[in-house]
């Protein structure tokens, strides 16, 4: 039965990792698509590989995940706390997608381990979820919007002499290596968010320790599966990031990409933050999108993407608080 239970809550993080794959998929490519740099199916093939390549940059994301925000649960009921967060997240990343809205797979995730395990009983680590989740959560949305103008800002008097058509050209081709970039940046943060929980899955059940390396096979089987789903693509959610906020230019859409990459470089390796790609795509794109003139950017639907914010980690722990509840009455 222990093996069991710890084969179908890694299955389940897989299935979690692949409804991030397509639900995030417009974070990288949106603006790419939506500005005519790249081609829908080539931007997803390009985004899948980046994603794939940047599961293997760094492990920092996936120790905070394992072991940063809530005790790690002891035996059976460990297992259904793990599998009630997972069954959370991927109910709420559905329910987004489905309604074009890009809230964050990280915060979903969040949410349900801090709901399933308060409904367990399991200690969550406050100042974990305050320092890693809750700053990051409304720090970077700052830090993009403003960046994001910035950048924008310096592109523009940079290149304010140019010719207007050229310029546009050339950055319609820079726009592979920034949308490049931000595919790597996703890959990075969200495959080891998938480790972290698959880790906490194999030291629940006694088959590895906190102080072991992240196994090879974990490693793989997380970027796979993430670049699966992010080949699937997300349709409706790239919809709303690249048009429905502000009709981007070339220009633009790499200065939001630039800076959406940059901030999650910096937040993986500096501060072992796992911070919300979507969350950080989204404010650049509005940032950039202002120096044009504020009333530019789309602010009603800007409103109702930043209420989905707000309502992932609570919506998504009620779920995983419930899913844990039918678990612990029907198998534990």
């Amino acid at each position: 039965m222990d093996t069991f239970a710890l084969v179908v809550t890694i299955a389940v993080a897989l299935f979690f990792t692949y409804t991030n794959g397509f639900h995030d998929s417009a974070n990288a490519i949106a603006t790419s698509v939506s500005t005519r740099a790249l081609t829908p199916r080539a931007a997803l093939a390009m985004a899948a590989a980046m994603n794939l390549l940047g599961a293997f940059l760094g492990n920092g994301v996936a120790k905070t995940v394992s072991e940063g925000l809530i005790e790690t649960p002891a035996g059976s009921k460990g297992m259904g706390i793990l599998f009630a967060a997972l069954v959370g997240a991927i109910v709420w990343n559905l329910i987004t997608w489905y309604f074009g809205l890009p809230s964050s797979s990280s915060h979903a995730l969040f949410g349900g381990l801090v709901g399933a395990a308060l409904a367990g009983g399991t200690d969550v680590l406050w100042n974990g979820v305050l320092d890693k989740v809750v700053i990051p959560m409304f720090a970077s949305p700052v830090v993009g919007l403003i960046a994001g103008y910035l950048v924008m800002t310096a592109i523009m008097w940079l290149f304010r002499r140019s010719n207007p058509h050229k310029a546009k050209r050339g950055f319609r081709i820079a726009q592979t290596v920034s949308a490049a970039g931000m595919a790597l940046g996703h890959g990075l943060q969200d495959a080891q968010k998938t480790m972290g929980v698959v880790v906490m899955a194999l030291v629940i059940s006694g088959h590895q320790t906190y102080s072991d390396p992240i196994p090879v096979w974990v490693k793989i089987v997380c970027a796979v599966m993430l670049s699966l789903g992010t080949y699937a693509g997300g349709w409706r959610i790239m919809r709303t990031l690249g048009r429905k906020i502000i009709e981007l230019d070339p220009p633009q859409g790499f200065a939001a990409e630039t800076t959406g990459a940059s901030i999650m470089f910096t937040t993986a390796y500096l501060f072992k933050a796992p911070i919300s790609t979507t969350h950080v795509i989204t404010s650049a794109i509005m940032g950039v999108g202002a120096t044009k003139r504020v009333n530019a950017v789309r602010w009603g639907v800007a409103k109702n993407i930043i209420l989905g914010w707000f309502i992932t980690m609570p919506a998504a722990a009620l779920v995983a608080a419930g899913a844990f509840g039918v678990v612990n009455l029907a198998f534990l």
